[in-house]
């Protein structure tokens, strides 16, 4: 009873929220510690047996943002089965989210990015698209399940512009730079030459729709060659992307609108990134900073 109301609301996920197969891999990966965990069916379970997993996870030395990511996992699936009347009430949702340092995104440097995207050269079609998706990923600040969903009709390359389906299926308009097009153009010519029949954008080897762990990997592979330091992916050149415009005096309405973001909030972290950057060139910079040489 309890893998078939995970897997229907795995489907539900899918079909009705349109979440990306990485976001229902994690679901799905969550759901099925926390039942191993408890030893119940889902309409036995209460609001203690919630804290007592998130204790359990915490014990285990795990990352408070990973814990907040499971417990809001269950209060997903609870909601879901409070309306398909399993349960009567919600065991997780009261329960609170535990402390957590804030995180801020790693980006790139100006110099740091262009080096990453052009460093797929030579010809070929999976040169070409390699340093399509890079340039895209850079260049529109889109995640990487917006990218792999992606097709051929929602490219207007007279305006520079790309229809994304974002979270909730809710579309918009991302503009992206002449390079960003110059290098899609390069890579549709040899996207012909494959002559698939698919209607997706970037394609495999085989001419099927190219997956998100490929992208992942791709980006890794890159990162690699260049040389630079810590985990790069594609959530970082999204980071990037966005710290760049506001370093460069963009509105972060304006930002908010191009990552797509439901809320305010949850663009307003690279306030903070920007900050950082700030006091970072004062302090090297200034005759009066503390730490500046003499």
């Amino acid at each position: 009873m309890t893998s078939e109301w995970i897997k229907r609301f795995i489907n539900f996920l899918s079909s009705e929220r349109g979440a990306s197969p990485h976001t229902l891999r994690s679901y799905k990966r969550d759901l099925e510690s926390f039942f191993q965990f408890v030893g119940k069916p889902p309409d036995e379970v209460d609001i203690t047996d919630v804290r007592g997993y998130i204790a359990y996870r915490l014990r285990q030395k795990r990352n408070p943002s990973t814990v907040s990511r499971n417990l809001a996992t269950l209060r997903s699936f609870y909601k879901f089965l409070h309306r398909e009347g399993v349960v009567k009430k919600n065991p997780a949702r009261v329960v609170p989210n535990p402390k957590r340092d804030r995180k801020l995104p790693m980006f790139l440097s100006v110099d740091e990015v262009f080096f990453l995207v052009e460093k797929p050269d030579g010809v070929g079609f999976s040169t070409a698209r390699d340093r399509a998706i890079l340039e895209i990923l850079y260049g529109g600040g889109i995640r990487v399940a917006e990218l792999v969903q992606l097709k051929l009709e929602d490219v207007n390359l007279r305006e520079g512009i790309i229809k994304v389906k974002g979270k909730r299926k809710k579309e918009r308009l991302v503009p992206i730079g002449q390079k960003a097009l110059d290098a899609l153009k390069t890579y549709l010519v040899e996207r012909a030459l494959k002559k698939s029949s698919s209607e997706y954008l970037f394609l495999n080897n085989k001419g099927n729709r190219l997956s998100d762990r490929a992208v992942r990997n791709i980006v890794k592979k890159y990162a690699l060659r260049s040389g630079l330091a810590g985990r790069v992916s594609p959530h970082t050149l999204r980071h990037t992307f966005a710290t760049h415009l506001l370093q460069s005096g963009a509105d972060l309405r304006d930002i908010q609108e191009l990552l797509g973001h439901s809320s305010l909030s949850a663009t307003q972290v690279y306030t903070h990134l920007d900050l950082t950057h700030l006091l970072e060139v004062y302090d090297r910079s200034h005759p009066l900073s503390r730490r500046h040489p003499e």
